[in-house]
């Protein structure tokens, strides 16, 4: 006579807990930097700012008098700043904005507008840096590339600065916008 086997085929093993809490953390922490990947800020956007931004530098450097160039640059910064992606760009650089703002009225107002330029460029890319903090590496950098382009403007002749303008909010957002288009989308 044959040895009876079990009448019931054998279950698997449980799967420990602690196992199952690792495999769900491994996939949690996979998709958080999946999605960690993102840029807030929208490359053809950013291209499109640029050349609104050249156009501007091109008007303020026929200006011949302070407000006449203050006007240019602050209708500039209303285009992007009115835009979808603009209002959005908005609201999470608020505090740099209303910085720049500020002291934009307290230096004009003392006679400082040769330091508007550098200024601005300063507290655009200090924003860009702490609100691309956790977007893609290349968002810090162009904040970074505003710094540096804002620090040399604060200390070259002031007839420099519109130059400075067109290079930093005209030429830098081109580049970056295509880059962040092409590499990350839209």
């Amino acid at each position: 006579m044959s040895s009876a086997g079990p009448l019931r085929s054998r279950r698997p093993e449980p799967v420990a807990l602690e196992a199952h809490a690792a495999d769900n953390l491994r996939f949690i922490r996979e998709t958080m930097e999946r999605a960690g990947s993102f840029t807030a800020v929208p490359g053809w956007g950013g291209f499109a700012i640029g050349w609104t931004a050249l156009a501007a530098s091109f008007v303020a450097a026929q200006q011949t008098n302070p407000n006449a160039w203050l006007a240019t640059w602050l209708a500039e910064a209303l285009v992007p700043l009115l835009s979808g992606p603009g209002r959005k760009f908005a609201l999470s650089f608020v505090p740099p904005l209303l910085v720049g703002a500020l002291l934009t009225v307290a230096l004009f107002r003392a006679g400082y507008a040769a330091v508007l330029p550098g200024m601005w460029l300063l507290l655009y890319g200090t924003a860009v840096v702490t609100g691309g903090a956790f977007s893609v590496r290349v968002v810090p950098v162009m904040g970074l590339c505003f710094m540096f382009t804002g620090a040399l403007a604060l200390f070259s002749p002031a007839s420099w600065g519109n130059w400075f303008m067109a290079v930093g909010f005209g030429a830098l957002q081109i580049i970056f916008g295509l880059v962040i288009a092409k590499r990350y989308g839209g």
